[in-house]
């Protein structure tokens, strides 16, 4: 799995960071979904901006039961596939508020 951004923040307040790949490099906020009411819907909603681009939901790591961010990106610019990534720690970092977003293929 690949790097595709970083994002700094906290599960309880959400993210800020940037969305980078080879053709894409925009500055990303992933907000808490303040207006969820059923288990179905996500717990956060990804900007870019004020366009919404994805959104993400909190998941229970099966063996350490540990919680983390999985995200889906949806934007004209990824074609008619959806971009899968997981927020995990950041290599090389001391601080435990920073992650990054680590490209989750699909197929």
């Amino acid at each position: 799995m690949g790097a595709i951004g970083f994002v700094s923040g906290t599960i309880e307040e959400g993210f800020i960071g940037e969305l980078r790949t080879l053709s894409i490099r925009v500055p990303i906020e992933i907000r808490t979904n303040r207006g969820k009411g059923r288990d179905v819907q996500p717990d956060y909603r990804v900007y870019s901006g004020d366009v919404e681009i994805g959104a993400g939901w909190i998941r229970l790591a099966a063996t350490s039961e540990r919680r983390y961010v999985s995200v889906a990106f949806e934007a004209p610019e990824f074609g008619q596939r959806r971009l899968y990534a997981t927020l995990g720690r950041a290599a090389g970092q001391d601080n435990p508020d920073v992650y990054a977003l680590l490209w989750n293929p699909m197929d």
